[in-house]
């Protein structure tokens, strides 16, 4: 089973509902994936605007 990913915050998550954004939008076609441990410390988690801990897609189609 390939793994959803959320059209809007670009995060894995499983289930029907994405848990920052509340919304339904998902894909399970993406390219790379980083995971942020500390989001307060990393300069590409603030490039990408994640605020949040966890592993997300660089790119969703």
């Amino acid at each position: 089973m390939k793994k959803e990913v959320c059209r809007t915050c670009k995060i894995f998550f499983e289930g029907g509902v994405c848990p920052i954004c509340k919304k339904k939008t998902f894909a399970t076609v993406w390219q790379g994936r980083v995971h942020f441990l500390n989001t307060q410390k990393s300069g590409i988690a603030k490039k990408m605007g994640v605020e949040k801990e966890g592993e997300y897609a660089i790119k969703v189609r």
